[in-house]
């Protein structure tokens, strides 16, 4: 096996780091602590040239394949033990093209690069909420954020995507080359390659007027009521999502309320800036506002606010659903678990997927849940590995309480956890089956399995 490493370090041109190289440890560890793995190198790709080196070096010698962009993943995709890790972290330039409205982003970037590359033109690509996010992940199983209800998923505004397949070869799909292969790379995940570089449509997104709304625990569910309401109609133009959030140290909470439980609703309003305070003002009445930072910020701003409260190296355990009504049962449910929310990073997010996102019909992309209205998810992250138990327990005893509401067993697959992967046909919804085909047509020995999988129609 060492020769299959001798033969990768010469023919590519990034790092090729083993375990008998200082910075082994720093180079193997992913976001998520929990997942503390070995792999045999990791391979700092700098070009396609050297992603198609490193696929081919793995399949030769039968080894597995874990592709890492921002290495967010809650399941540890990013990592491998005994195998090769992928990483596209230097692979991260974006280049913009102001007139057509359209960036080119290298596979390896992350959403704040994204940001930094297009604010200044006054442009946006629809991301997630948070900065260090990668690109490739986020957008390869979805893409909700700030931006949906107004220009749809990450995957809707994909327009091209450059990608190594399982042969080696490197193959660009649209809508009209390898279709069938850009059909499933629209939330499919990374069944089916590794792609190296995205063409995203851009919108005009320059200042919003955003930021958080802080309610008394108390006032839950009157806010979550109103939010149910509220968000169905709401101007397109504005994104805004529930949570939980226990008061951090910042100048806007009052300092006896510090430590203190909230709920929360996280807007971003990308219209017009006189019109923010009227578009906001039902969410103001539904109870006393306690505390809020609202005000005009560049968009990169509200993008980056929460990136202090998930840095690299926590423990992370998640559960999702998709829902198409919040219903006062599940309400009851969210309260009776969220007032247990035991760490300053954890909450629950209740992400609304209306508006433009229900505009691309079911069968257009491989996202098949396009009738549901929001993407809840239980979000554990926390610090002390002595405290896996306590917090696995929260998440699981929240998710068991909040599932029976959700009328259906599928949910937003970036937001799986490593004991999930069973989900993998009720989260590819209808288009599961379609997805196999592709994924015997393109991977049909499933190379790339570390993933929410997709098992070939051939059944390899």
């Amino acid at each position: 096996m060492s020769d299959t490493i001798k033969a990768l370090t010469e023919a590519v041109r990034g790092r090729v780091i083993t375990p008998s190289d200082p910075d082994y440890d720093d180079a193997r560890a992913v976001y998520n602590a929990m997942h503390d793995r070995k792999p045999r190198a990791v391979i700092r790709c700098v070009d396609s040239a050297d992603v198609m080196a490193a696929v081919a070096a793995g399949r030769d010698a039968g080894l597995d394949l874990a592709i890492r962009g921002g290495g967010h993943s809650v399941p540890g995709f990013g990592t491998v033990d005994g195998g090769l890790v992928i990483d596209l972290s230097r692979m991260n330039n974006v280049r913009v093209d102001p007139v057509k409205k359209i960036a080119r982003v290298g596979s390896g970037a992350t959403w704040g690069d994204v940001d930094h590359a297009t604010y200044p033109f006054g442009l946006a690509a629809p991301g997630g909420i948070i900065s260090t996010t990668g690109v490739g992940g986020l957008t390869l199983g979805g893409g909700i954020g700030y931006l949906t209800r107004g220009v749809g998923l990450s995957i809707d505004n994909l327009l091209s995507a450059d990608v190594v397949l399982a042969d080696g070869r490197q193959v660009t799909a649209s809508d009209y080359q390898n279709e069938d292969l850009f059909w499933a790379l629209r939330g499919g995940g990374g069944n089916f390659g590794v792609v190296t570089s995205f063409v995203f449509q851009l919108h005009e997104v320059g200042d919003i007027v955003g930021g958080p709304l802080f309610y008394e625990f108390d006032d839950a569910t009157a806010v979550l009521e109103c939010y149910r309401e509220f968000i169905a109609d709401a101007p397109e133009p504005l994104g805004c999502f529930f949570g939980w959030q226990i008061a951090p140290d910042l100048p806007f909470i009052p300092t006896d309320r510090v430590g203190d439980l909230f709920c929360v609703l996280v807007t971003c309003w990308n219209g017009p800036h006189e019109e923010a305070e009227k578009v906001l003002k039902p969410l103001r009445d539904a109870a006393e506002v306690k505390a809020e930072q609202i005000g005009v910020m560049p968009f990169p701003a509200l993008q980056s606010a929460f990136d202090g409260l998930v840095p690299k190296g926590m423990q992370h355990y998640w559960k999702a659903d998709f829902i198409t009504e919040l219903t006062d049962e599940a309400i009851a449910a969210h309260i009776e678990h969220g007032k247990k929310t035991p760490h300053i990073s954890s909450s629950m997010h209740l992400h609304p997927i209306n508006g433009a996102a229900q505009r691309v019909g079911a069968d257009e992309t491989a996202f098949g849940h396009r009738d549901k209205n929001f993407a809840p998810v239980v979000v554990g992250i926390w610090s002390d590995p002595a405290d896996n138990e306590a917090n696995i327990k929260w998440v699981k005893d929240y998710y068991a309480a909040i599932h029976p509401h959700s009328g259906g067993d599928g949910g937003y697959v970036n937001f799986m956890s490593s004991d999930d992967n069973h989900r993998a046909p009720a989260n590819y919804g209808a288009n599961y089956e379609r997805l196999a085909v592709v994924k015997a047509t393109y991977d049909p020995d499933n190379l790339f399995h570390i993933n929410q999988n997709i098992v070939p129609a051939n059944g390899r």
